[in-house]
Formats: C-alpha cells, sequence, structure tokens
C-alpha cells in the first residue's frame, strides 16, 4: 500500500459525512431539550404531591420504558428503516411529555411515563445504526460526536431547567416537546435513509443472537460494567451529604464529569480511535472501578473530584470504543437490532446500578462498598481481556489496524 493510498485513507476517517453532523445536532437538540428528566422527581412530589416513593416508582416506569425502546428501536430499525424510526420516537417522545404534563390521576401518570421512555429511546439504537452503515474507518469519530452532543445537550438541559422550573414546571414539558419536534425536523431535513434493505427478508434477531456466543458474552460484561458506572453516580450524592457536604458542592463535583467529558473526548478519539478496542475498553473498566472506590473511600472534595474524574476518563473510553465494537460485531441485516440490544446494557445497568449501590452502601457501609468496586473494576478487565483476541478476529481490527 502507498503512502498515498493511507494519507488518503486517514484523511477520509478523519471526514465526517453529513449524516454525522446531522445525527449529532439530533442529539444535541434532544439531549439540550430534555428539560423534565432532571427536574422530574420535584415536579412529581412538589406539583403533584407524590410521595417519594411513588416519585420513585414514576421515575421507575421512565426506565423500564427507556430498556424497552432499545429492542423495539432496534427491531424497528431493521424493519422500518433508520429514518421512520427516528421520526416515531421524536414524535411519539413530543406527544407522551404533552400527555405526562397535563396527566393527573397517578396510574395515568404511571402509564404515560413509561411511554415516554418508550419512545425516548426509540432514537439511540437507529442512529447507532445508521452510524454503522457507514465505513469502518468513521464510526469511531462518528460514534465519539453523538456521545459528545449527548453529553454537550444533556449539560445544557440540567443547566437551565432549574432556572425554567422556577417560572411553572408545565414550561418545561412543553419546551421539552417542541425541542423534540426539532430534531424530528433535523431527520426529515438532513438525515437519509441508510438501511438500503429495509424491505427485503430479514432474519430473526434472537436465533442469531443466541448462538452468538461472543455477543451475549459482550453484552454480559457490559451490563456489568454500566451497572458500576451507575452504582457510582447513585451512590456519590449520598456519600457526600453523609459528610454533611453541600447539594450544590455535589452539584459542583458532579459538574466535572460532564465538563470532563466534553473537553477531553475530542482529544481522547485522536489517541484511541486506532487503539485495540477490547484493551480500551477493558481499561476503561478498571477506571469505572477504581474512580467508584475511591469515591467510597475518601473523605474530602478533592477526593471526590478525583474520583470522579477517574470515572471520567472510564467513561471516555467506553464512548470512543462502544459503538464501533458492537457495530463490527453486527451483522449488515441486523445492525439495528444488535446495536438496541447493546443500548439495553446500559438501560438494565440504569435500574440494576442504583439499586445494588444503595443496599451495599446501607446494609455493609461505604468500606465495603469501595472494595466492591474496585474488584468488579478488576474483574471486567480480566473478562474482557479473556474475549478480546476473540473480539480483534471478529471485528477484522487487525486488519483496519495494518492499513492506518
Amino acid at each position: 500500500m502507498t503512502v498515498a493510498t493511507i494519507t488518503a485513507e486517514r484523511t477520509s476517517a478523519r471526514r465526517l459525512p453529513s449524516l454525522a453532523w446531522a445525527l449529532g445536532a439530533c442529539h444535541l437538540v434532544a439531549r439540550g431539550g430534555s428539560f423534565v428528566q432532571p427536574m422530574l422527581v420535584l415536579y412529581l412530589t412538589q406539583d403533584q404531591r407524590m410521595t417519594p416513593a411513588a416519585a420513585g416508582a414514576v421515575v421507575a416506569a421512565v426506565g423500564i420504558g427507556d430498556f424497552g425502546s432499545q429492542l423495539l428501536g432496534g427491531w424497528l430499525g431493521d424493519r422500518a428503516g433508520r429514518r421512520k424510526t427516528m421520526l416515531l420516537g421524536f414524535l411519539g417522545t413530543a406527544i407522551a411529555l404533552a400527555a405526562l404534563g397535563s396527566a393527573e390521576a397517578t396510574p395515568v401518570i404511571w402509564g404515560t411515563a413509561a411511554g415516554y421512555g418508550l419512545a425516548a429511546g426509540l432514537f439511540r439504537p437507529a442512529g447507532s445504526a445508521a452510524v454503522a452503515d457507514l465505513p469502518p474507518e468513521q464510526r469511531v469519530r462518528a460514534y465519539s460526536l453523538l456521545y459528545w452532543a449527548a453529553n454537550l445537550g444533556y449539560s445544557v438541559a440540567a443547566t437551565v431547567s432549574g432556572v425554567l422550573a422556577s417560572r411553572g414546571y408545565g414550561l418545561l414539558f412543553w419546551l421539552n416537546a417542541v425541542a423534540m419536534l426539532v430534531a424530528a425536523l433535523i431527520v426529515v431535513a438532513a438525515v437519509p435513509e441508510t438501511c438500503s434493505a429495509a424491505s427485503g427478508p430479514k432474519r430473526a434477531l434472537l436465533p442469531v443472537l443466541r448462538a452468538d456466543r461472543l455477543m451475549l458474552a459482550m453484552i454480559a460484561i457490559h451490563v456489568g460494567c454500566f451497572t458500576l458506572l451507575m452504582e457510582s453516580f447513585a451512590t456519590l450524592p449520598l456519600l457526600m451529604t453523609a459528610q454533611q457536604f453541600s447539594s450544590a458542592t455535589y452539584g459542583a463535583v458532579l459538574a466535572l464529569n460532564g465538563l470532563a467529558i466534553v473537553v477531553l473526548q475530542p482529544l481522547a478519539v485522536g489517541v484511541l480511535a486506532n487503539r485495540d478496542r477490547g484493551t480500551v475498553l477493558a481499561i476503561s473498566m478498571v477506571l469505572v472501578g477504581l474512580g467508584g472506590g475511591w469515591a467510597a473511600l475518601t473523605h474530602s472534595i478533592a477526593g471526590y473530584a478525583v474520583a470522579i474524574l477517574i470515572v471520567s476518563l472510564g467513561q471516555i473510553g467506553l464512548a470512543v470504543q462502544f459503538g464501533a465494537t458492537f457495530a463490527a460485531l453486527a451483522p449488515p441485516d441486523l445492525r439495528s437490532g444488535y446495536l438496541g440490544v447493546a443500548s439495553s446494557a446500559w438501560s438494565l445497568g440504569a435500574v440494576l446500578g442504583p439499586i445494588i449501590g444503595t443496599a451495599l452502601l446501607q446494609q455493609a457501609g461505604r468500606t465495603c462498598l469501595g472494595g466492591v468496586a474496585f474488584a468488579a473494576g478488576l474483574l471486567l478487565f480480566l473478562a474482557q481481556q479473556a474475549v478480546a483476541g476473540r473480539l480483534r478476529v471478529r471485528s477484522g481490527q487487525s486488519t483496519e489496524k495494518g492499513t492506518h
């Protein structure tokens, strides 16, 4: 291979297509306009006069809907097409938000909350599958752009939602719905259909998955990883408030997470894009365990800040390689389904992490919580390394790396 060819391939890999930028804009608008989720518990307890337990059940309903949306979005993306699935998700979310904001009876609130979670997550597997339809050398940067845009948007939403809530919770629901409609317009204007065989015959996803031992192993590992990650975030406010740190101090420490991702991830893409995927993922899992364990054992603001920065580095490494890794594992006709299952690992971890973390903290104390986090990070590292060779062969990364 000539130097000119290698240079051309590198240039092509760095130039993201318009599809990636359009999907990034969708993420930025949708997450930047997600004003309801950060304020949902306060809305339910203050405006709807629900008990904390009842509000927690509503939040759990959103999580259950989100888990289902990853599987449904993946299935629809392979059959109806990526573009139609994204539009259905954004339009459905706008309708669900209007219904949730108007609901009064508790069963109706619970049902509309589940519908909101079900619709809001449809975009992710369909959008991820659209990126997987790009040439392999462009996927890592494209997935990183989507993750970066989503985190930037979330930072905006978390900051602005508190200000908006002071003017009335109803405003949150309507502005959030408008943001979903704007995201849908971006899809209509700038996102083409990338699933060329959307109308052709499709294999059933479940039999293929059941026979794919590497995919099942990767899903199990990532459920463990995301459980560990969400356990760290769920217990951090409890750890800090137990030492009499204010909610403002906790917010400032947590803000470091979004800031680190927004600033460091673009730099990390250049460093990690062509590294061995299994190794990057394994080291990232160790960092998540190290940061979570350190948060449980430290007693100072500086210690908590260091812990959240270590966790953030693990998140960045996971974000750089997660999408491209599962895209490489997916058969072309089942990309959306595979990526929906991969995304469901995150949703399941978001359910399990807070339950396991808070139970450990309450029953065994912070020292045990820290030890479990350290041990879990090490076990996840070993598990990921155990499948790294098969992952390398399956994804053909050794061939790809040889051309760079």
